[in-house]
């Protein structure tokens, strides 16, 4: 996961300020990730850094959904990218599925009391939730590769 982000970054990185500011992003959630993983038995002394991770973990999703993806589709509009456009509406309903599966996750951690309560359930819930970050990683660089690559060269 964190490899992945380090290759986007790379890729990606310097080309549109909402992209690099959101890769940057992608690259604290998944460093805050790792280190919630790595705690292994959780207590009640770890819920401030599980609610950090949740703040991270819906700022990334939100700017996704209402910074990112609105402006790699207005480029394939901007660009009259059809091929582009059909991407998008593929992938879209893919990750607007992965985002309320997320959403579920920060519902169950969200607040100290929510997060106390969820204590035992955090390390499976800590696993499902990576492999759908994962995913989620997969399609938004298929996104940012079909869509704003493309608009680049030609711009």
């Amino acid at each position: 996961m964190l490899e992945r982000c380090k290759t986007a970054q790379e890729r990606w990185g310097g080309v549109h300020e909402i992209i690099d500011r959101w890769l940057k992003s992608r690259k604290v959630l998944v460093e805050s990730y790792v280190g919630l993983r790595e705690i292994g038995e959780y207590t009640p002394t770890d819920t401030p850094k599980v609610l950090a991770f949740c703040e991270l973990l819906v700022d990334y999703v939100s700017t996704g959904h209402f910074e990112v993806y609105e402006q790699l589709a207005l480029e394939a509009k901007e660009f009259h990218d059809e091929a582009a456009l059909e991407c998008l509406h593929k992938i879209l309903p893919e990750l607007s599925t992965n985002t309320s599966i997320v959403l579920e996750f920060n519902d169950k951690f969200d607040t100290k009391e929510h997060c106390n309560s969820h204590l035992v359930d955090l390390p499976f819930a800590l696993q499902t939730l990576g492999l759908l970050i994962d995913e989620r990683f997969a399609y938004e660089d298929q996104l940012i590769e079909e869509l704003h690559e493309a608009h680049s060269e030609s711009a």
